[in-house]
């Protein structure tokens, strides 16, 4: 293995570490986060669909979980999972929609999953995960009629998508369905920020889990990533300081 090679898994090994005490910790004394109105809102709506017997909609996007893209998508699934413990003892479990085959075969273990380990009566539905399209336009298509004929009182958009977006928005505006939304491209972000009420922005999409208490090491992972944007901000003051000095 090589130095650099040596080195990248240092790193790995010390996250890794930094992410198993932070855990431990959050465990005894939980984390307080700065409020982000739209998750606020994610949570009030899981709470909502409860007592009105509405659905909340889960879509993913169309990105593989293969790909830097399918970040968003574990993303997605971190929160689909929260989501899908609240809201399975209601008579109308959540809905997902998916563009990848992939991941709609996650996001349907994901649901069962949530399902089971609320001790359900009734059979999970494997239906309540959907492969709409394969292509972005046919994944937009497909999305539309779950938007209109399946009861929805909130669209959740967490994943990666493209401008093709706006058609889901434009659907989820003539239901009065509010939506919550978060990509981490660039052109889907632009569209969010014009049309839709509180878009999430940049890496605010990964922190999805940390707020719906997904889990400790979901609120972790927020900690170790404040960690290491300051221990590289240290780096590289000190090596501005050290070149300076004519130390470099």
């Amino acid at each position: 293995m090589t130095p650099i090679g040596f080195a990248g898994l240092g790193i790995v090994g010390l996250v890794a570490v930094f992410m198993a005490v932070f855990a431990f910790i959050h465990r005894r004394s939980p984390f307080s986060f700065r409020n982000i109105r739209a998750f606020s809102r994610v949570r009030r709506a899981a709470s909502m669909v409860v007592e009105d017997g509405t659905r909340l909609h889960v879509s993913l996007g169309s990105a593989s979980v293969l790909t830097p893209a399918g970040a968003s998508a574990l993303a997605g699934l971190a929160l689909l999972r929260r989501l899908g413990e609240i809201t399975s003892l209601s008579d109308c479990p959540p809905v997902a929609t998916t563009g990848s085959g992939v991941l709609n075969l996650l996001a349907q273990d994901t649901l069962r999953s949530a399902h089971e380990s609320v001790a359900v009566d009734q059979l999970f539905d494997m239906n309540h995960a959907r492969l709409t399209g394969l292509t972005p336009l046919s994944y937009a298509a497909g999305v539309m009629p779950s938007i209109r004929d399946e009861n929805i009182s909130t669209n959740i958009l967490i994943g990666s998508f493209g401008p093709e977006v706006g058609l889901l928005i434009e659907a989820a505006d003539r239901q009065n369905a509010p939506i919550i939304a978060a990509s981490e491209s660039l052109p889907a972000q632009a569209v969010l920020y014009a049309a839709s009420a509180e878009p999430l922005i940049g890496e605010e999409l990964f922190a999805a889990g940390a707020y719906v208490q997904a889990g400790a090491t979901h609120a972790a992972s927020l900690v170790v990533q404040d960690l290491l944007r300051w221990l590289i901000i240290a780096a590289l003051v000190a090596g501005a300081v050290l070149k300076l000095a004519g130390l470099l």
